[in-house]
């Protein structure tokens, strides 16, 4: 009789489960589409960028308040610049730029501040430039910045655009560097050309273009080895490998250094020492949104004049964005 009654409980809890779950989807049936839960909205650019907005924002937002300028006033804006990585250069000229419109409180100073910050970012063209056939875009930067990763990010954004993109694997340092590019390729379905132990990355440059001319592929992004900027033996053997592109495409339309977000000042080292070697065209700055020193962005473009023309803000294939100055400064301080 026991089991009897264990076996009728059992039954019975089974049949009200079924019972309350056709309850609820006879009530979510007949829900209205107005009254359904929309979709959560993707993050927008401030919230991506809200480390960087904290760490400037804290500090701007006491001393921007809408009081008067008082004593003290300019020093802790140039230092709350300083301490979101814009570089004493940069902030220094951007603070005496605030100054020179005389604004009457800190509402005035926080406008004239926006109107500084985007006009120091005037480094030149932030397109992409694909001109040859094939295009080629060399991307360079030291270990751990997030090369891999965003070619397949922009080669994402370029096959989206219906463009035909092939991979040149040029880092031919690390063993692990040729599976991980084809590993990201196979997501974003493109093919790849090199490694299978190449030892050489001006060679597997030469076969990219080669093979890049005989696919008809429009674009060739060529990857590289991460380098310290201090080490000149690798540094010229990227200057080899921008030479034989130069030689067999005709020319290099894009050599893009791609700048770990979170390195700070280290970065402005980084964009010097790449650019004398190689020629810098644009920037890609990574993991800006697990970095509060955003404000190096603006330092790079205002003292050596290198477009920053994309910003990695997470670590889907979606966000990998062209940089816009003026949602730029409005995601880190505007109201």
């Amino acid at each position: 009789m026991e089991i009897v009654a264990i076996v009728a409980a059992v039954i019975l809890i089974v049949v009200i489960g079924f019972v309350v779950m056709r309850r609820s989807e006879t009530a979510d049936l007949a829900m209205p589409a107005t009254q359904k839960r929309p979709p959560a909205a993707p993050p927008s650019l401030r919230d991506r960028l809200g480390k960087t907005r904290q760490a400037l924002g804290d500090r701007l937002n006491s001393l921007l308040g809408g009081g008067a300028i008082e004593s003290g006033f300019w020093e802790e804006l140039e230092e709350s610049l300083i301490a979101a990585d814009m570089g004493v250069q940069a902030a220094s000229q951007i603070v005496a730029g605030v100054r020179r419109r005389s604004p009457a409180d800190g509402v005035e100073a926080r406008a004239a501040l926006i109107d500084e910050l985007k006009s120091a970012f005037q480094a030149g063209d932030r397109r992409l430039g694909l001109a040859g056939a094939p295009a080629v875009v060399l991307i360079v930067g030291v270990n751990g910045a997030g090369k891999t990763t965003t070619i397949a990010k922009l080669a994402a954004m370029l096959t989206g655009q219906g463009k035909d993109v092939l991979l040149g694997s040029a880092d031919t340092f690390r063993a692990a560097a040729d599976t991980q590019l084809r590993t990201w390729a196979d997501r974003v379905g493109v093919p790849v050309v090199g490694g299978g132990g190449a030892t050489d990355p001006a060679s597997v440059a030469y076969d990219a273009v080669q093979s890049a001319k005989a696919r008809g592929s429009e674009v060739l992004i060529i990857d590289t080895a991460g380098r310290l900027q201090s080490k000149t033996n690798l540094m010229a053997e990227l200057s080899k490998v921008a030479r034989i592109l130069e030689r067999e495409a005709g020319a290099i339309d894009e050599v893009l250094l791609v700048v770990d977000g979170t390195a700070g000042q280290n970065a402005m080292s980084q964009a010097r020492s790449f650019s004398d070697a190689v020629g810098v065209t644009g920037l890609v700055l990574t993991k800006l949104d697990g970095s509060a020193r955003g404000g190096i962005a603006v330092a790079i473009e205002k003292e050596l004049a290198i477009p920053v023309k994309f910003i990695g803000i997470g670590e889907g294939i979606e966000h990998l964005v062209s940089f816009d100055p003026a949602a730029f400064v409005d995601a880190l301080i505007g109201e």
